[in-house]
């Protein structure tokens, strides 16, 4: 996907319809000029309503419309008649997608399911017409309720990428070598940081024709939950991922000082992401002899499992793979 078309934040303007009032009319004909009261509902304003789907993977369109707007009801009529309800908009957005108030920033839900309906602006409801005030002691009520109006109020989508396996490291870690050397994606490679400025997904081949979601997200540094290196824009997208894979060089100067940076970021960030499944990869091992591994093994003190890789020679990714897969089959 390219950087410039992946969008994982908007912030919109949503006005819903108004409901439409309801009618003060009295039935009249040839034969009876002193009719009971029959004035209809006033119709629904319309809904902003999100959806989620499944084959849309950004919210690039949102990007450009700013202001959604709904219809209004329509007003009740004679007869007992109800006004049409105002037509309500659709927005197919990605799974993953949180929607929050822009004003208060609470979060007001999240659509994680294919076809998945919530609705983010609610219309006015129509007002009742003047048949619904009748009684022993008002024959001829002539009032009816007014239609409720609709909100206008801004709002702000994020998308948080949904996968089963998420990425985690400094940038230039290797994380987008290795999602190129496990699947098919095509993630821009080269040696500078922040060569990966948005995430990218892959889906890699297991045994049994079995697969599984992989994410490449954005390296992050230290001090990222504070927003340092656009980190809280990179964070979020690690929250909806099963497992984490953290990825560090062989050639780091302290894998485990790295390795505990990296968790100390995402616990600042988000404490629940502490809880998630971890397994520490170390790449870039093509460039070190199988002695040197044997060296630095016992100075490795992180507390989940480690393997060593190499995404050019593709040493050690068997085994990597089988320890996400049976760590995600051991979560469900």
């Amino acid at each position: 996907m390219a950087e410039q078309n992946f969008v994982d934040y908007v912030k919109i303007c949503c006005r819903s319809g108004a409901g439409g009032a309801g009618s003060s009319h009295f039935y009249r004909d040839k034969m009876n000029s002193m009719g009971g009261p029959d004035g209809g509902d006033g119709g629904r304003g319309g809904h902003i309503i999100l959806r989620g789907n499944s084959n849309v993977w950004t919210l690039l369109v949102l990007k450009y419309k700013k202001h959604v707007i709904a219809t209004s009801g329509v007003n009740g009529s004679g007869n007992n008649c109800t006004g049409a309800s105002g037509d309500d908009v659709i927005l197919d957005v990605p799974l993953g997608t949180v929607a929050r108030d822009f004003e208060t920033g609470k979060i007001e839900f999240e659509i994680t399911e294919h076809n998945e309906t919530r609705i983010l602006a609610r219309g006015g409801r129509g007002g009742q017409g003047n048949s619904h005030y009748k009684s022993a002691t008002k024959q001829t009520p002539e009032y009816a309720q007014p239609g409720e109006p609709g909100t206008e109020e801004w709002k702000v989508l994020e998308l948080k990428v949904l996968a089963d396996v998420g990425l985690v490291g400094f940038p230039n870690a290797g994380k987008s070598s290795l999602l190129a050397s496990v699947s098919a994606a095509k993630p821009e490679i080269a040696n500078y940081p922040f060569t990966t400025l948005v995430p990218n997904l892959g889906i890699v081949k297991y045994r049994d024709d079995r697969s599984f979601v992989m994410a490449d997200i954005p390296g992050i540094i230290e001090n990222a939950h504070q927003g340092k290196g656009l980190g809280l824009r990179f964070l979020r997208h690690i929250e909806r991922n099963s497992v984490l894979l953290f990825i560090v060089p062989v050639d780091s100067n302290d894998i485990s000082k790295e390795y505990d940076i990296l968790l100390n970021e995402l616990k600042m960030y988000n404490p629940d992401l502490v809880d998630k499944p971890r397994i520490l990869g170390i790449s870039k091992c093509d460039i070190v002899e199988d002695e040197y591994l044997d060296l630095i093994r016992p100075e490795i003190k992180v507390d989940i499992p480690f393997f060593f890789f190499s995404s050019v020679s593709q040493k050690g990714l068997i085994e990597l793979k089988d320890a996400l897969w049976v760590t995600m089959n051991q979560e469900k």
